[in-house]
């Protein structure tokens, strides 16, 4: 028997699971009926076109006038090197938002991502191939590097570039793909409610969550519009401050550790009883810990290395924050 509502459920449950360093599935739950889509595919479009990130929008290689020339000694033709350019991922350092950097390389030599590496810009794709020089090859170019969003055509950009500079087509998004998938989930018995898991892959100049991040702010902002004249009330926020991502695995019991019984009776003892509690202690802090030997803090040391952290690791205030609320709540 279906019961009367009036307001839709709101959903309270959010993870992210953190595939790769540049990959992760940002999942929230549980919705209504329809909700879920609602929401993840307005969010998708933000993340592939509202995200900032850095590219290369024009080039100015010495001796060659366009982009059908050639270099003397450079197995590639400058349209193969620009392509190849276009698939190296820069990021700029010092809150740089454009900047003009200039490189000579002498062969012979084979030039990747990072060759390009200098104290302003951070090259994110390594071993990008660049460009292949022969033994008596000099190769001397300006790349003017730019921050922005989605992509921006060669045409569009010819005005900002100087004399002699070839301009290039910018695709500026650091997010590679933006997925979603909708899930029932089981509420009180009623199958119909929705989980929305969300991929999210980048290509280094940013995190996956961090994209997501700047996806929520700029859909708040486009909504924003309505509060000029429409005033709404916004629900009551609800208090994650249990829910952060990484407390589920910090938040874990010792037990999830698998220590011998010494090392596990020394730390019980001592009444620590989460794995976030270990990371949080000082080395120094865990060899005081009363009976524990050197044995037993190695094999610490070693399985909280295997579950993804280290002892003495800095963590966010806000996580360090949720780990003693947890403490105190136990």
């Amino acid at each position: 028997m279906k019961k009367i509502k009036t307001s839709p459920l709101l959903p309270k449950e959010f993870v992210v699971e953190q595939i790769s360093a540049n990959e992760a599935n940002i999942i929230a739950y549980p919705f209504e009926t329809g909700f879920a889509v609602s929401l993840a595919h307005p969010l998708r479009r933000f993340l592939l076109s509202s995200s900032v990130g850095y590219a290369p929008i024009g080039i100015k290689i010495e001796g060659a006038k366009h982009e059908f020339d050639s270099v003397r000694g450079m197995l590639e033709d400058i349209s193969d090197f620009i392509i190849n350019l276009k698939g190296v991922r820069f990021k700029l350092k010092n809150g740089l938002k454009e900047k003009e950097i200039t490189y000579t390389f002498a062969g012979p030599c084979e030039i990747r991502g990072s060759d390009l590496d200098n104290d302003d810009v951070e090259v994110v794709t390594q071993n990008a191939f660049l460009a292949t020089l022969n033994e008596d090859a000099t190769l001397n170019f300006t790349v003017k590097i730019h921050q922005g969003i989605g992509y921006v055509p060669s045409e569009d950009v010819r005005d900002m570039l100087g004399e002699g500079f070839i301009a290039l087509d910018a695709f500026f998004t650091p997010v590679r793909r933006a997925t979603y998938a909708i899930e029932n989930v089981l509420v009180e018995d009623n199958p119909n409610f929705e989980k929305v898991i969300i991929n999210i892959v980048t290509d280094g100049q940013i995190s996956p969550v961090d994209a997501f991040k700047n996806a929520l702010e700029v859909m708040y902002a486009q909504m924003a519009v309505f509060n000029s004249e429409v005033s709404i009330k916004a629900p009551a926020a609800v208090d994650r401050a249990d829910e952060h991502p990484e407390l589920k695995r910090l938040g874990a019991r010792i037990e999830e550790l698998g220590l011998s019984a010494r090392s596990f009776n020394c730390l019980d003892r001592s009444n620590i009883k989460y794995i976030g509690e270990i990371v949080m202690m000082s080395q120094n802090d865990l060899k005081e810990v009363k009976n524990l030997g050197k044995k037993s803090f190695e094999e610490i040391l070693e399985k909280i290395n295997e579950y993804g952290y280290t002892v003495g690791q800095e963590l966010s205030d806000d996580l360090v924050s949720a780990i003693k609320k947890k403490i105190e709540a136990e």
